[in-house]
């Protein structure tokens, strides 16, 4: 979307909260998900079997526009607003968690490429612009070293979901004496170590990414953390004022949406089936409760992550910047969501009966997925909680990447 039509987008009752809010901002979108979706489920079991997302499914994802919502259209790319964008992932995590992971990580980093030099753009995108990227950013393995021109980078790092399906890479490291950025590399200067053996998210493929020698990264190809906090860069459209942590934040934990409605689907489900009575079950208190907070939980995550972004294109369209205490709460607000739903998906798991102790019972499989979720670093409360309540007491940001 350009920015006259991401104004409306951001103002329309279809980007706000709830159930019909979200079939409505995904059929109005550019994003052409839906046709999708029923294949999609239908794959998600093969690709949990082979811990990677099959070929097929990111094919139909590539043929949606999902891979290029988030890209300039200068460059083949859609321009959708972070709400068509995170409503799909959320559509597609109904089929299946890890499909929408994937896709979700790979494709938020055309946004992130948006911010950097048009040569790198140009690297990327010019012959395709359904190229994928895939990203680790933890530095703690990493050695970067600058020279002539840009930087000598090898080493090793974890967790780059769909690894396998993209041809190039961002890399964290830290430079001595200067700070963290983010590397950009063509799949020819890299390994892929098949290291993800795991209980939950298994279809992410979130396998190591290994450079034994030093491989040359031209300066053109990365990207400043400080950059991305004080939101530079050269687009025409306001929207990617937008600071890079709050849309990336966002997709390790909004898949995790979708796979918590599905399992209250399976759950409604399997009670109307159940050996038990179901009329029984529908007059239990306690299976009532469970059923209610769980789709109260659901309702709440997802309206706050609405709101959060209508506020933050409302004021990137108005030329304002995003308040800093704002920027600080709504990336505590993110690192909530799986401490929610992996509590809210324990409430359902309990009295799910004894058909789900078996291996690759549906709602066991939601279960183990949301855990794993909750392992990544972004998904972790603790230090962002520390963040905002310091800021409200009057104390200075700690975060740069908010």
């Amino acid at each position: 979307m350009g920015e006259d039509t991401a104004a409306q987008s951001s103002s329309h009752p279809a980007a706000g909260s709830g159930t019909s809010g979200i079939t409505e901002t995904v059929a109005d979108s550019e994003i052409n998900i839906v046709p999708q979706l029923a294949r999609l489920k239908e794959l998600g079991p093969q690709a949990r079997r082979d811990r990677q997302v099959t070929v097929e499914a990111m094919d139909l994802i590539k043929a949606s526009g999902f891979m290029r919502a988030l890209l300039p259209k200068r460059w083949g790319g859609l321009e959708a607003t972070p709400q068509e964008f995170f409503a799909a992932q959320i559509t597609i995590a109904e089929q299946d968690m890890s499909t929408a992971w994937v896709a979700g990580v790979v494709a938020v980093h055309a946004y992130q490429l948006a911010l950097m030099s048009e040569q790198a753009m140009d690297d990327v995108y010019s012959s395709d612009p359904n190229t994928l990227i895939s990203s680790s950013y933890n530095p703690a393995g990493a050695r970067a070293e600058a020279c002539d021109g840009g930087f000598m980078l090898h080493g090793r790092w974890g967790w780059s979901s769909g690894s396998e399906h993209c041809s190039w890479v961002l890399l964290g490291g830290v430079i001595p004496g200067e700070g963290y950025r983010t590397f950009l590399l063509p799949r020819m200067d890299y390994e892929i170590e098949d290291t993800w053996f795991v209980y939950g998210l298994q279809a992410t493929g979130s396998n190591d990414i290994v450079i034994e020698q030093p491989v040359f990264v031209p300066d053109h190809r990365t990207h400043k953390q400080m950059d991305g906090f004080n939101c530079i860069h050269n687009q025409p459209n306001p929207m990617y004022s937008i600071p890079w942590a709050q849309i990336f934040t966002r997709v390790v934990s909004t898949s995790a949406i979708g796979a918590l409605k599905h399992a209250v689907a399976l759950f409604t489900e399997n009670a109307g089936t159940s050996s038990t009575d179901p009329s029984k079950l529908m007059g239990d208190p306690d299976i009532a409760r469970r059923v209610a907070e769980t789709i109260n939980d659901i309702d709440e995550v997802e309206t706050i992550m609405f709101r959060n972004f209508d506020c933050m294109m409302a004021a990137v369209l108005n030329g304002n910047e995003i308040a800093m205490i704002d920027r600080v709460r709504y990336r505590y607000q993110a690192s909530l969501v799986i401490d929610k739903l992996s509590g809210a998906v324990d409430r359902l798991f309990d009295v799910a009966g004894g058909r789900n102790v078996f291996d690759g019972a549906p709602i066991q499989n939601i279960w183990r997925d949301l855990h794993i979720a909750r392992s990544h670093v972004a998904n972790n409360p603790t230090s962002f909680a520390r963040n905002l309540g310091g800021m409200s007491l009057g104390a200075e940001n700690g975060d740069v990447f908010i």
